[in-house]
This record gives C-alpha cells, structure tokens and sequence, in this order.
C-alpha cells in the first residue's frame, strides 16, 4: 500500500480522499478540462492482487483515459523498487 500511495502522490493534479491499511480512494483531475476522475484501489494480500475501479464521474467516453492511467500505475507499480 505504501508502493502505490507513492506513485499516487508523485502524479500531478491527484488528491487521495480516503484510505485504509488496504483500500485506497483517488481523485484524478484532467489537465484540459479539470474533468475528474474517481480511482479506488483494494489491496488483497490473500490473492497478491490489488483490485482497481477507476470512472469518470461525467460524459459516456473518456477516450480510454482511465484505462491508460491504470496501465501506467501498474507499469510504475512494477519498476518502482520498494519504501524503505
């Protein structure tokens, strides 16, 4: 969870709302429009997975952009070495 709260925080224009010790909530705000985005993240130790829900809170097309920022978070995810 430390892992991802770090990638989260070093990208621009993002707001963490709430978290736990395994859930974690975001807010992604556009650069263009300032249109935002909510982003949930769920650590399941028992399962090695984190489960992710990322929408768009307004229009019917995002162009692909939640899809593409969670396939960089799991890009970042896997390089970034661990905190300390």
């Amino acid at each position: 969870m430390a892992k991802l709260k770090g990638v989260i925080q070093s990208l621009p224009r993002t707001k963490i709302i709430a978290e736990t010790d395994n859930y974690l909530y975001a807010e992604f705000t556009s650069a263009m429009m300032g249109f935002v985005d909510d982003v949930e993240f769920y650590v399941d130790e028992a399962a090695k997975v984190i489960h992710v829900r990322s929408a768009s809170r307004l229009g019917q097309s995002d162009l692909g952009v939640n899809r593409k920022r969670v396939e960089s978070l799991r890009a970042e995810l896997n390089t970034r070495p661990s905190p300390s």
